[in-house]
């Protein structure tokens, strides 16, 4: 028997709602966007460590479409950004970052971790990523670091069909 809404083949890597909403987890602590590096003789490139945390973003998105076609409707993304505490922090000041009363104010810029989360699932969740027309982020400390997007379809129709 099947069901009306698809599943994710791994339930740690994302899921998707009964209305088109889809879940799409990154494990491990998350990457900013990196700039843009030159070479000596001009040529621009992505730094590897951002190249190589989009790939598994990719990833991530791949197995929570699970072969749908990307979303071509305006969308809302939720981008909750969660850092693992530093080491070096005492228990309490640690208990405190855990509970948010201590927040990361540190760099990377937090549009930084929103760069790479929706380069991470363009053309595999959404069409495009002009399509996302609500943007909520939160960073935090959280004990599993990690980067969640959630995707949720609007009622509503684009401005301009891509074509």
């Amino acid at each position: 028997m099947s069901t009306d809404a698809p599943r994710s083949r791994n339930p740690l890597s994302g899921a998707v709602a009964g209305n088109g909403a889809v879940t799409i987890v990154i494990a491990g602590p998350p990457t900013a966007k990196g700039r843009p590096r030159m070479t000596r003789k001009g040529f621009a490139y992505t730094p590897a460590a951002t190249r190589k945390y989009e790939a598994h973003g990719r990833l991530a998105a791949q197995q929570a479409m699970d072969g749908r076609p990307p979303i071509t409707a305006p969308v809302r993304a939720q981008i909750i950004v969660d850092l693992p505490v530093p080491t070096s922090w005492s228990t309490k000041r640690r208990d405190a970052a855990l509970r948010g009363d201590i927040r990361p104010t540190s760099r990377p810029d937090t549009d930084n971790y929103i760069k790479a989360a929706l380069d991470s699932i363009n053309a595999i969740v959404i069409a495009d990523d002009c399509l996302v027309v609500e943007l909520t982020t939160v960073k935090q400390y959280a004990s599993v670091p990690q980067l969640k997007i959630m995707i949720e379809p609007l009622a509503a129709l684009a401005a301009q069909e891509k074509g």
